[in-house]
């Protein structure tokens, strides 16, 4: 999809759209969905369920264009949604159709009888079969719930959102797109890949897990004891909400220099609380990696994954054992792409699969 795809529309601008406006950039978008066409204010005139002149409906159209929502694909024609304009159609406007029984039928039924010879070929039938019902190109990519790792990183894509790069023993390589927490730093993500490698390598992510949490307790304890004797001694006091992060306030320092004794708990402590910290954020991403939700619908240049602008892609999860994420199931296609319908068919799809998968 050609155009001005770089502009992100303002939330505030959108939240402020009028009931009208809202219409006439609808009918823009599903004119553009269902035949590919930029439409003019002509057009748009015997589409809408009010009676607007011509001009009126020109006016409005420029008020999106600034809004970023739609653009001209050439002087003097009608207008087409932008990649923004499509994301907060998808986002705030779309409604989701459900799936018809048919469908649904078809779908289950394909992939239980594709189970009977493997689970892959329940996967393979299932991804050729939504390819055939979406005319779009099916993908399914899953992992191994007992992949043993050889290395870990991170790597940010956006600001909310790192790509959890884990390298088996066998050489495999999964990329998963996981959540991070807003304002964590490039170093820190390094740290936590080099901290995840030491526990993790040779070990499954399940595993890693268990080892850095007993690392945790471990830590914890020991600031515990040796909070106490310095509490009471008198030399310092707990501080701190309940559920908020642990502090010690030391007062009459002066005093711990001459008890050498003291003075190491204290430096003790302060190691043991930084590796404590560290510790609490490796396992979050680790829950993190082996959980996060993956973004649903990818709209154009949004299509990191595969790198095709004049794309979009609608994915599931599939979900293993504990409920973790264990593979993604989706359709590629053109941005014209059925999202309506599309959607709800790829949900059912997993689940079904996934279903599948739990049961083996």
């Amino acid at each position: 999809m050609s155009g001005p795809l770089d502009r992100i529309p303002e939330p505030s601008a959108l939240a402020a759209l009028d009931a009208r406006s809202r219409e006439i950039f609808r009918r823009i978008v599903e004119s553009y969905l269902a035949n590919g066409e930029p439409v003019g204010s002509r057009s748009l005139s015997r589409l809408l369920p009010m009676t607007l002149s011509p001009a009126s409906i020109r006016n409005v159209m420029q008020d999106l264009e600034e809004l970023g929502l739609i653009y001209a694909p050439h002087t003097s024609a009608g207008r087409l949604p932008t990649q923004g304009g499509l994301r907060f159609y998808v986002d705030a406007l779309l409604e989701f159709g459900g799936l018809g029984d048919e469908e649904r039928t078809r779908i289950e039924r394909q992939a239980r009888e594709a189970a009977e010879g493997g689970y892959e070929n329940a996967l393979t039938r299932t991804t050729t079969l939504l390819s055939d019902l979406t005319r779009g190109a099916g993908v399914v990519l899953t992992t191994k719930d007992d992949l043993r790792v050889r290395h870990i990183e991170f790597v940010r894509v956006e600001p909310e959102k790192a790509l959890c790069v884990l390298v088996a023993e066998d050489g495999a390589v999964e990329n998963r797109i996981v959540a991070i927490p807003p304002g964590i730093s490039a170093s820190a993500l390094t740290e936590a890949g080099n901290y995840l490698v030491a526990y993790a390598r040779g070990g499954t992510l399940a595993e890693a897990r268990g080892k850095i949490e007993a690392a945790r307790d471990k830590a914890q304890n020991e600031i515990d004891e040796l909070a106490a004797g310095l509490v009471d001694a008198g030399l310092a006091f707990w501080a701190g909400a309940a559920g908020s992060r642990q502090q010690l306030i030391v007062r009459g320092q002066a005093n711990l220099i001459g008890a050498s004794s003291e003075a190491q708990d204290l430096e003790r402590i302060r190691l043991l609380f930084a590796d404590l910290e560290t510790q609490t954020d490796v396992i979050d991403l680790l829950h993190r990696a082996e959980n996060g939700e993956g973004v649903k619908i990818f709209i154009g240049s949004e299509n990191k994954l595969f790198s095709l602008s004049g794309s979009s892609m609608i994915a599931a999860p599939l979900r293993g054992a504990d409920r973790r994420i264990a593979g993604v199931l989706g359709v590629i296609g053109p941005t014209r792409l059925n999202y309506g319908r599309i959607v709800p068919m790829v949900e059912y799809a997993a689940q079904i699969l996934g279903d599948l998968r739990r049961g083996r």
